[in-house]
This record gives C-alpha cells, sequence and structure tokens, in this order.
C-alpha cells in the first residue's frame, strides 16, 4: 500500500502543501484537504484515499476561484457556476463549490437580486422591465424576480419617470413639443417603464413653447428640410416634401405655411 514518506509546504502558496508517496512527489493538496483527511508521513493511503482527496481538493481550487471572482463584486449564483464550468472545472466539483459558497454565506441570490435591484432603480434609473430582464441575464428564478420587485412601488416608478421626463425636456428646448414627447417617450420605454407610467410622466411635463422659441424651432428644422429637398426637387414637389418633412417633427400647419411662403418669396426676391 502506498505510503506518505514526505510533506512539505509550497513556496510560493503557504495554503498549498506537496505529497510525496513512496519517496516520489505525487500531488498538492489545499491545508483544508491535509486536515479533513488526518494527512501525516508514514501514513498509509489506498486507491480510493487519493481519489477523495483529489476530488476534495478540486472542490477546493474551484471554491477558492470563485472567492476571487465574489471578490470585486456580487454575483448570482448561476454567474459563479457559469464561471467555474468555463474554467474547466467539472459540474459536480462546481456544484459541491457552491453548496460551500452558500453555506457560509459568499452566494446569496436574495441578497444579490435586491442588490441589483437598488443599484438599476438608484444609479441608473431604470423600471421594472429593463430590471427584470437584468436577473434573467444573472439566472435569477422567475418567482424571486417578481418577489424582489415587488417592492419597487408604482409611487416610485412615476417618481423616477417624472424626473427623467423632465431632464429630457430641459435639454431639448431647442426641439418642437412633439419631438421632446417622442423623446421623452422613447427614452422611458428604454429605461424599461410601463405604458402607463410614461403616460403619466409626459401628463407632468411642461413642454410649450413661446412665440420666440417657435419661430426658431420652425425656422431650424424648415431649413434643413428645404435645403435637402431644394437639392433634388422644385416648386410644388420640393413644397410636399418640405411640409410633410416638418410636420412629422411636430411643426403646426400655419407656421409650415409661412415658412413656406417666406421662402418662396426669398427666392422671388433673387
Amino acid at each position: 500500500m502506498p505510503v506518505i514518506t514526505k510533506i512539505t509546504q509550497q513556496k510560493r502558496d503557504a495554503e498549498r502543501y506537496n505529497i510525496y508517496i513512496d519517496e516520489k512527489y505525487a500531488m498538492s493538496v489545499h491545508e483544508s484537504v491535509l486536515v479533513k483527511f488526518g494527512l501525516t508521513k508514514g501514513m498509509s493511503l489506498d486507491d480510493w484515499a487519493i481519489e477523495d482527496m483529489v476530488y476534495d481538493d478540486e472542490i477546493q481550487k474551484a471554491f477558492n476561484r470563485a472567492l476571487h471572482y465574489l471578490a470585486f463584486r456580487m454575483r448570482s449564483e448561476y454567474e459563479v457556476k457559469s464561471k467555474l464550468l468555463e474554467s474547466g472545472y467539472g459540474e459536480a466539483v462546481v456544484l459541491e463549490a457552491i453548496v460551500k459558497l452558500k453555506r457560509l454565506g459568499f452566494l446569496n441570490d436574495d441578497a444579490f437580486s435586491n442588490a441589483l435591484l437598488q443599484t438599476q432603480k438608484n444609479a441608473f434609473r431604470k423600471g421594472p422591465r429593463a430590471i427584470r430582464q437584468e436577473m434573467q441575464k444573472k439566472g435569477i428564478e422567475k418567482e424571486l424576480q417578481e418577489q424582489v420587485l415587488e417592492a419597487y412601488s408604482e409611487e416610485e416608478q412615476l417618481e423616477i419617470a417624472q424626473e427623467l421626463a423632465a431632464k429630457t425636456a430641459k435639454s431639448n428646448r431647442g426641439l418642437s413639443p412633439a419631438q421632446v414627447k417622442q423623446r421623452i417617450q422613447n427614452a422611458l420605454h428604454r429605461k424599461g417603464y410601463s405604458f402607463d407610467i410614461v403616460k403619466q410622466a409626459l401628463e407632468s411635463v411642461e413642454i410649450e413653447r413661446d412665440e420666440d422659441e417657435w419661430t426658431a424651432i420652425t425656422q431650424s428644422i424648415g431649413e434643413k428640410a428645404w435645403r435637402r429637398y431644394s437639392s433634388k426637387f422644385s416648386g410644388f414637389n420640393r413644397n410636399s416634401r418640405v411640409k410633410q418633412a416638418m410636420y412629422q417633427k411636430g411643426i403646426p400647419m400655419d407656421r409650415i405655411d409661412q415658412f413656406i411662403e417666406q421662402k418662396e418669396g426669398e427666392e422671388y426676391d433673387e
């Protein structure tokens, strides 16, 4: 029967030990394996014992790899499992390592999901649908997703959506109200808010324009459309396309007609 003839501590990793069997190097094991199996010089080992030691050491390696991965930020169980499998550990080893991580409190999908909700809500201002998608990517079970999202009240969603809507409106003063509304809708939908929340947020925002602002907006949008179509069309065809382009940007028809008349007058003067 094989006998341990020497045990030495590794220089580069003080937690690992080299095991020599019958005067030859056989393997290295983590100190936890050394303690668990009570390995000492002169101890006899059978094949089953060696296999168990190797298996336990693989679990410890996977466990340590997971701890390193978790050191940067919280992770879900799914993320850790995927990382370990990608690193080449067998599924049985990975599952054992995850059991140990959960038992020691390093992995907790409940805590992870709640932290994810707070981060996505407070830092990224996202709505429930977008947060649910993030949870799905992290492998969070559907039941837990719903449980966590229950804490995100409609009142809180509306408050954040209104803040985002007001910010978007403020940064787009040079656009027509129709354009601003469209940008707000697009932004809030991308953030994951429901149609009802988006509608209420829009109703809370003042997007009116005074006469000077309307004049500037009409002129800016009209000039772009005029330049674009004047190079390809003239007369009625050009005017029709310019009208359509301006109307799609939210310019009222009376202002569009005034702009067209102005441009035609400029052509006549030339």
